[in-house]
């Protein structure tokens, strides 16, 4: 009887570690595709491509984007300018 009951509850969390599993791999695919612009190759970005530190190469974007810099102004609704190369992926 009690062997039974072991089984059970076994089979159970069988049961539930795959319907578990199946729900993570469904909502994994169902995902929407990444829509950030990636961090440009051109003249102006190629040096933050080789610098190692994200940290480092985010603190070189602010001196540009911002709205007295030289480039593109950050629009209003664009979050937080400190982590840009946590969305802004470089190739």
């Amino acid at each position: 009887m009690v062997k039974d009951i072991k089984t059970s509850k076994r089979k159970w969390l069988n049961i539930g570690f795959v319907v578990l599993c199946a729900a993570l791999l469904i909502f994994l695919y169902l995902a929407p595709d990444e829509t950030t612009t990636p961090l440009p190759k051109d003249d102006t970005h190629i040096e933050f491509h080789s610098i190692a530190s994200k940290k480092e190469a985010d603190k070189l974007c602010i001196s540009c984007h911002v709205e007295d810099g030289d480039a593109t102004p950050l629009p209003d609704t664009h979050p937080d300018p400190y982590r840009c190369l946590f969305c802004h992926k470089r190739n």
